[in-house]
């Protein structure tokens, strides 16, 4: 592969945008290589300015369920947009798009329209605070929630500890009230429950963590997070951010059979485009301006063009629920041929695959925390994402991020991946 032109947009690229990228992880600066520019996609594929095709195992980080540019999607958006692409004024599509994702999720009474994942735990917390009018909120190391500064925490000395920032420009004291315990370790949340459970305003995880490769929750983790959360009178929130109306139609909380009491969700309830939007319980969600006290507001938030998108997007899965299965049989394949490999080649290696969402460690298992996932070996991984991607494979350019399916793999697609995967690994031996 040749990446001459994406090597030049780069140098000019930094110029002007810091570190040349709108999102770090898009550097690509973990496999120690200047970032790829993409051109176009369609289908499984997406083709970069020097004119190198990849199978796009990435799909813009989760939402693009049916693949790049489904026809079905993209027929009628030039209409949509000629009548107009924000009015700041309600529109019928905001209702029937609410509408749907209620009827999808036994856990949601009334849902809030959001412009990212990023505002919708935001706001998901804010509104849990006021709420329950207290201050504090638990989450777990290695879950990943966006970018505000009460979530941009890591644990310091210990399980169980106040937040200490992961940010600079985060004052000590917004996150003097976020409290971090170490993921599936539900012995941790009962200790901190007994000592401050009354100071809790809400839990936030994502029950199926898509942010330090692929790490699923244990059920019977969650079924206890939920009893705790629920003795105490805090709030759950599950960030569905990625797995919601991924993992299947009602999201990863149909998959456990547990109910939160708030839920977010992004960019899949959009197609791709910019969304995002929290719901839950009715009591709750009514504490929300111009209902309740809770203040929470967005120029674009329900725009039409996203709208339109998202509406057609749900639609096509409500109406193909067999699409779930499918994805969920290809990542079989995948993990099936992955592991067939790593035993030939003798690699100390581990696929994790919950569901459609796979992600290949290099270390050993279990991966049960962000403590075991932090010891892979991401030297070889950085390694094994440039043999990929030389053999037109697109994987995350992160050891800490997952595999994505879509609709539009085809079995030659997995075909040519697991033949890649192997001439990769022989090369990380």
């Amino acid at each position: 592969m040749r990446y001459a032109k994406s090597e030049e947009l780069f140098k000019e690229a930094v110029k002007y945008i810091p570190g040349g990228v709108n999102s770090p992880v898009r550097a690509f600066g973990s496999v120690g290589m200047s970032p790829i520019f993409i051109e176009k996609a369609e289908g499984s594929k997406i083709y970069d300015i020097d004119g190198n095709e990849y199978i796009d195992y990435i799909c813009s980080w989760g939402p693009l369920i049916l693949g790049h540019s489904k026809k079905e999607l993209i027929e009628g958006v030039e209409d949509i947009v000629k009548r107009g692409t924000s009015y700041g004024v309600p529109t019928k599509i905001e209702v029937e798009m609410a509408k749907l994702i209620v009827e999808a999720y036994s856990s949601v009474d009334m849902v809030r329209m959001v412009n990212s994942g990023t505002e919708a735990t935001m706001s998901a917390l804010r509104l849990a605070r006021g709420y329950t009018k207290r201050n504090k909120i638990l989450k777990f190391e290695g879950c990943y929630h966006g970018h505000s500064d009460a979530l941009l925490v890591k644990s310091g000395s210990g399980t169980i500890t106040f937040g200490v920032p992961t940010s600079p420009g985060v004052p000590e004291d917004t996150v003097k009230d976020t409290l971090v315990c170490r993921f599936n370790d539900i012995e941790a949340v009962r200790k901190i429950f007994e000592e401050q459970g009354k100071e809790i305003a809400a839990v936030i995880v994502e029950p199926v963590s898509g942010n330090m490769g692929v790490v699923p929750a244990k059920e019977e983790f969650l079924k206890e997070l939920r009893e705790i959360t629920k003795e105490y009178g805090t709030v759950l929130i599950f960030d569905e951010v990625i797995t919601g109306f991924r993992l299947s139609y009602g999201g990863a909380q149909e998959v456990y059979g547990i109910k939160p009491d708030l839920t977010c969700f992004g960019k899949i309830i959009g197609a791709g485009l910019p969304v995002g939007a929290y719901g839950g319980r009715r009591e709750i969600m009514e504490c929300v301006s111009p209902l309740g006290p809770v203040y929470q507001a967005g120029t674009l938030s329900g725009n039409p063009l996203a709208m339109h998108m998202g509406y057609k997007n749900l639609n096509i899965l409500k109406n193909n629920k067999n699409i779930y299965k499918e994805l969920e049989d290809k990542a079989i394949k995948l993990e099936k041929g992955f592991n067939k490999n790593i035993k030939e080649l003798g690699i100390k290696a581990t696929v994790v695959r919950f569901k459609s969402m796979l992600c290949l460690f290099f270390g050993e298992g279990p991966f049960e925390n962000y403590d075991d996932v932090s010891k892979c070996d991401t030297k070889k991984y950085a390694v094994y994402f440039k043999e990929m991607l030389n053999r037109g494979i697109l994987v995350a350019p992160s050891q800490f991020e997952a595999i994505f399916l879509s609709d539009a793999h085809n079995d030659e697609d997995i075909q040519k991946t697991i033949k890649a995967n192997y001439e990769a690994l022989y090369k990380v031996r």
